[in-house]
């Protein structure tokens, strides 16, 4: 891993409006991990009780655990796409996650390698599963709720027919879709004091906000809080304790740190284009990316496409919370 402190420049013209102001900068040079390149990197998660990342390759349809003390990495293959993971209440990492699947909601035994759906996209209708579709990005509440995200299956015409859902696992399991259409719906976050909730629409290019009602977890009064205007999308977020957002930006070579109010105050720079998501191990900022075809960029770009990076960017991120099952 190269990486330098950061510095401040001047921000340059029509930035997200940040002309003539400082702007915290962090390159990173190198990937965490020498040899590994995913399809299409995602869904980085610090597991604690082993002081190790989760993320998952989408397209390769694989689940990798680096551990953070050795660098060691164990990967399991599945026969599914697999889009994002979180840590389960009561339940020990190292034995079952939750997983976003195509159809929904699975717990994986990880000593086996099988999965098992608990809830699926298409209980809300009563319909049979859509092949069309997948799950994207998402993340569990402070209420112990899954939302996730679906939007058409790779190899298909992208097209605005997914929804954002909400996931209950107890006290009695559900499923609701909170908000379509949608075509690629990305990150859900939380601020530190649990009363705004943050989602993504990467085709729109905008981070929406929505007031969250901490005692019933209701959301309501959505209203975009940051609209991105440059070339590349807004993947997938992570929130700080400060309250800022720490957003990759496929197809950019950044991630973007915004504040609470909605401004960019910092970037991360990264040697290839497609950088997909974001999460926080302790001060260190660890970053998943996407492979590149021959043509879409530089050499270097193209053969660090789908390389995991890291770097310390001075603060802490939130700790996730847990999908209650049961």
């Amino acid at each position: 891993m190269s990486t330098s402190a950061p510095d401040v420049k001047p921000s340059p013209a029509g930035e997200a409006g940040e002309e003539g102001q400082g702007l915290q900068v962090w390159r990173v040079t190198e990937p965490y991990v020498a040899d590994l390149r995913c399809g299409l990197g995602e869904g980085p998660y610090y597991e604690a009780a082993t002081h190790s990342l989760r993320f998952v390759d989408i397209k390769k349809r694989r689940v990798h655990t680096v551990d953070l003390s050795s660098k060691g990495l164990e990967t399991i293959q599945l026969d599914t796409p697999v889009t994002v993971t979180a840590d389960i209440a009561g339940a020990d990492p190292r034995d079952r996650i939750a997983v976003g699947a195509k159809y929904g909601v699975a717990v994986l035994d990880r000593r086996t390698g099988s999965y098992e759906y608990v809830a699926r996209f298409a209980d809300t209708d009563g319909e049979k599963d859509n092949e069309r579709l997948r799950s994207n990005d998402g993340a569990v509440d402070p209420h112990g709720r899954f939302w996730l995200g679906t939007m058409t299956d790779i190899g298909l015409d992208l097209q605005p027919e997914g929804t954002l859902f909400l996931i209950t696992g107890a006290p009695a399991r559900g499923v609701r879709a909170v908000k379509r259409p949608v075509t690629i719906p990305n990150s859900v976050g939380w601020s530190p004091d649990g009363r705004t909730m943050y989602f993504t629409h990467s085709t729109e290019r905008v981070i929406f906000a929505f007031d969250y009602d901490a005692a019933t977890g209701a959301v309501s009064h959505e209203r975009p809080f940051y609209a991105h205007d440059g070339p590349g999308e807004p993947d997938g977020f992570r929130v700080d304790v400060e309250g800022c957002l720490w957003q990759a930006v496929y197809g950019e070579s950044r991630v973007l740190k915004i504040s609470p109010d909605g401004r960019l105050v910092g970037e991360v720079r990264l040697p290839t284009k497609c950088i997909t998501c974001t999460q926080f191990v302790g001060t260190e900022l660890f970053m998943t990316s996407a492979a590149m075809d021959d043509g879409e960029g530089t050499p270097e770009e193209v053969a660090l496409g789908g390389a995991l990076f890291s770097v310390d960017v001075g603060v802490r991120g939130l700790d996730p919370f847990l999908f209650k099952l049961s």
